[in-house]
């Protein structure tokens, strides 16, 4: 992301104005039509909704017409008093996307820029930033030490005693284990694997299954890793039921192809490619070609193995 430094705009005094006002004051101040705002980001018709708050930006979109109007994206929630725009959830919605793609680079950007914004003071904001500036820190550079104490720092904001851990802090220990895992220290990664599925199984209530999903599939990675097989599979068993009990697709293609290699290491072929085969139908009913060929070059070597 790009911001601006904070131009002429700041002798402004809009105190009440919602999000669609500051966008149309912005525009008219600078002398910007909506042909020239809109081009290469949005349609007309889109902005024409925006302008009357019928429908809300992204975040991406937003900061396009930041730069195009040359001002800090801060302006757009510092002078709204929309409801209906969240900038620290929008924040946290760009980063879960790079996440998902791997970009660490443009995470650790975000954070850098975020990280004295008052936005993030509180400590649920703050915790989420520092957990990722810790990710950040190992896949960008490789420095497993500091990465570890900065994760253990974003527990300590919230449960310093480390006695019933949340969901978040959860995540927080799994993302420790995972870099344990990525390190190749694997005995200490299957010790914080189980913790964390300890700590699962001792919640009240799962709000967001794709916590349980995420430590279930990557203990039951590591178990296979380790040849543990039986065991990896049990893990991935109750990972299908938990996307069937909960309707949820993250990660069902990826436990189903975990199951297949499995039932494969042990011996039961005609079982490990029935459960592969559906991995890869899932991954085509996600339109995810890339995991589609990846998955069929993988059955191909592990019946070649067998």
């Amino acid at each position: 992301m790009i911001y601006k430094e904070r131009g002429e705009l700041a002798q402004l005094t809009m105190t009440h104005l919602n999000l669609g006002e500051v966008i149309d004051v912005l525009m008219k101040y600078k002398g910007v039509s909506v042909e020239e705002l809109v081009k290469n980001i949005c349609s007309v018709e889109d902005m024409l909704l925006f302008q009357s708050n019928k429908k809300y930006p992204t975040i991406e979109q937003l900061n396009k017409f930041a730069e195009k109007l040359n001002v800090d994206i801060n302006y757009f929630f510092n002078l709204s008093s929309s409801g209906g725009f969240d900038y620290s959830i929008s924040i946290i919605n760009l980063i879960e996307k790079y996440k998902r793609k791997r970009n660490y680079k443009e995470i650790y950007n975000i954070i850098i820029n975020e990280k004295e914004n008052p936005a993030f003071l509180n400590r649920l904001n703050r915790q989420y930033l520092v957990w990722h500036e810790g990710i950040c820190i190992f896949y960008l550079k490789r420095n497993k030490c500091k990465a570890i104490s900065i994760l253990n720092q974003a527990i300590d904001i919230t449960n310093p005693l480390r006695k019933n851990l949340t969901e978040r802090e959860i995540e927080i220990l799994t993302s420790i284990a995972i870099i344990e895992k990525d390190d190749l220290n694997y005995s200490i990664a299957l010790d914080l694997f189980i913790d964390a599925y300890n700590y699962l199984k001792q919640l009240p209530h799962i709000i967001d299954s794709r916590v349980t999903l995420k430590v279930l599939y990557a203990l039951s990675q590591l178990l296979t890793r380790l040849k543990r097989y039986e065991d990896s599979l049990m893990y991935c068993l109750e990972g299908i039921t938990v996307c069937r009990n909960y309707e949820q697709l993250y990660l069902f293609g990826e436990l189903y192809y975990q199951t297949g290699e499995n039932y494969i290491k042990i011996g039961d072929k005609e079982k490990g490619i029935e459960y592969i085969n559906k991995s890869i139908n899932i991954f085509e009913l996600q339109n995810n070609s890339e995991y589609v060929d990846l998955v069929k070059k993988e059955l191909e070597h592990l019946l070649r193995e067998w």
